[in-house]
């Protein structure tokens, strides 16, 4: 057999490292081989050159070049990523906060499409690449979910919970094998009418809020109407968020919402910070044990259901009475079990993160609504043309209309496009790794693809900061790199409530729609929160009046 010796460009030739060739290979295997050596994530982007610049096409060109041979990444060279110097001590903290969306878009347009940021002690990579975002996202042996230190779940890390814990463990594999049957398609369409009920029954408070004439804040409102809708579906739990305009949130919602902040604060400011015996490490330790006492009391007051004995994963899914119901029933192929330990971390995750990104992206679905010329009048006039009239007692919500409605589903997608709530899906190098583009990462790296960044991208998306929910019927945007558009993440770590999330504000934004005119109240400029594990608006205040006049059926969208 023979051999080759290969190095990569932008390292120096004598790094070459020799490669046995077989003489049957085709390019596509020198590629993968050579890539396998030099750890390129994806070697089909490999191409082959002398060491004066000369290009080698075929495989019969490498194997009679004297060597040793040069390699590029898509055309470029190996290359460490760039980032700002930073301040001591500190680091690149002040580069990114307050505006982190911002100005990592503005790092990305300066360095490149993977950038290094260091933050108080902590090193991560981020990217705006759709290409370098599939290859971090997939479990591979370059790349897996291992929460570290740089990690930004850090702070909250259980290896007993699907989302904050690490991929390769076998709480990991159970976890993933029970939960997403409790949230897909046919899990979803038992859940709808308890989507449908709560939105319905806020609209008392909504309606003496428009009696009064009194603005709200937006986020404060879907915050409880997202959490009043998950805690019945994850925990049969009623909140009573809508008993009355001023009820409080619930403590344990409260408590998750505190938690993911403080999380966030701890995270950013280095680890000596979260080992402070005092302050905000110290909040972080204390909510959380809370959280997690209020979710085992959650778990231990289960309400009955119908269910009297084991069933199926499938089936206790359409029979349960609430995520919590179907972990208590349901069974595998094997007869077995979720283990009693993995359900209370579990089911933390499956409310926290059920309504802590719905309440963010329901408040940003508002802020389209009063922004965006037309969207409402578009919106509602959708409803009209085809039939869907919730004030009728009988119409009822059914997943196959929400997701009929055309310019409902882009007005969501383009919401997520550009004011999508989850912004950094963490993933962790397993070696040294090359990305597409010849980014080269140190093993043990914590790399960011940066949903923002990506999602406005300027060299996949025209007009990228521009809202335009028209943009979803074009070629353009129909033919995208699959990478350019991932508002829930992708591969075995994507959001497995996906279809919950989808349909819940579906249905809430369709209802609330159709029963009042959103006015924003106020002229300041919207402010996300920098400090939050989510992005949500913090001074969007609305007014909701309540329709009495709707438009005429086939005015058309």
């Amino acid at each position: 057999m023979a051999s080759q010796s290969f190095y990569l460009v932008g390292d120096q030739p004598s790094t070459a490292q020799s490669v046995p060739l077989d003489g049957s290979f085709k390019i596509e295997d020198l590629k993968r081989a050579v890539g396998l050596v030099h750890h390129v994530a994806q070697p089909a982007g490999i191409t082959f050159h002398t060491p004066e610049g000369t290009d080698l096409i075929t495989v019969h060109d490498v194997l009679s070049h004297p060597g040793p041979i040069g390699c590029r990444i898509n055309g470029q060279p190996v290359q460490d990523p760039q980032g700002p110097a930073g301040l001591p001590l500190v680091g690149s903290f002040y580069e990114i906060f307050p505006d982190h969306l911002g100005n990592h878009y503005r790092l990305f347009r300066k360095y490149g499409h993977v950038i290094k940021t260091t933050n108080m002690g902590k090193t991560t990579y981020l990217t705006d690449d759709p290409e370098a975002a599939l290859v971090v996202l997939a479990e591979t042996p370059y790349f897996t979910k291992k929460i570290n230190e740089a990690h930004p779940l850090w702070g909250v890390k259980d290896n007993t919970a699907l989302f904050i814990g690490d991929t390769e463990t076998e709480n990991w594999r159970l976890g993933h094998k029970f939960l997403p049957p409790a949230m897909g398609p046919k899990a979803v369409r038992h859940y709808t009418p308890l989507m449908q009920d709560c939105v319905r029954q806020s609209f008392k408070v909504f309606d003496e809020l428009d009696n009064r004439g009194e603005s709200w804040n937006v986020y404060q409102y879907m915050l409880k109407l997202a959490s009043q809708t998950v805690g019945k579906f994850s925990l049969g739990m009623d909140w009573g968020h809508f008993d009355a305009v001023d009820s409080p949130i619930h403590p344990m919602p409260t408590n998750i919402v505190t938690m993911l902040a403080l999380n966030k604060k701890v995270t950013a400011r280095g680890e000596w910070y979260k080992n402070l015996p005092f302050g905000d490490p110290t909040r972080l330790r204390e909510v959380r044990r809370l959280t997690y006492e209020q979710i085992q009391e959650a778990v231990d007051n289960v309400p009955k259901s119908s269910i009297t004995s084991d069933l199926p994963l499938s089936e206790a899914a359409t029979k349960a009475s609430c995520v919590t119901d179907y972990l208590l029933h349901a069974v595998d192929e094997k007869g077995e079990k979720l283990p009693h330990g993995l359900i209370l971390a579990n089911q933390i995750v499956v409310t926290g993160a059920g309504y802590t990104t719905t309440s963010a992206l329901l408040s940003w679905c508002i802020y389209c609504l009063v922004t965006y010329p037309d969207i409402q009048a578009n919106l509602l006039q959708e409803l009209v043309d085809f039939d869907i009239n919730p004030s009728n007692p009988e119409f009822n919500w059914t997943p196959d209309l929400a997701h009929s409605l055309p310019y409902l589903d882009k007005f969501i997608k383009e919401t997520q496009r550009l004011h999508n709530a989850s912004f950094q899906p963490g993933r962790t190098t397993k070696t040294s790794v090359v990305l597409p583009g010849g980014y080269r990462l140190p093993p043990n790296s914590v790399v960011i693809p940066a949903l923002y960044a990506i999602h406005t991208n300027p060299e996949h998306w025209s007009n990228p900061f521009t809202f335009d929910p028209s943009r979803w019927d074009t070629d353009e945007v129909k033919n995208r790199h699959r990478g350019a558009y991932m508002p829930f993440a992708t591969g075995p770590r994507s959001c497995i409530g996906f279809n919950f999330a989808l349909l819940e504000v579906k249905i809430l934004v369709s209802e609330l729609v159709w029963r009042y005119q959103f006015v924003r109240e106020g002229l300041a400029a919207v402010e996300y929160d920098p400090e939050f594990q989510l992005i949500r608006p913090l001074n969007l205040y609305v007014t909701a009046k309540r329709r009495s006049v709707w438009p005429e059926k086939g005015k058309g969208v």
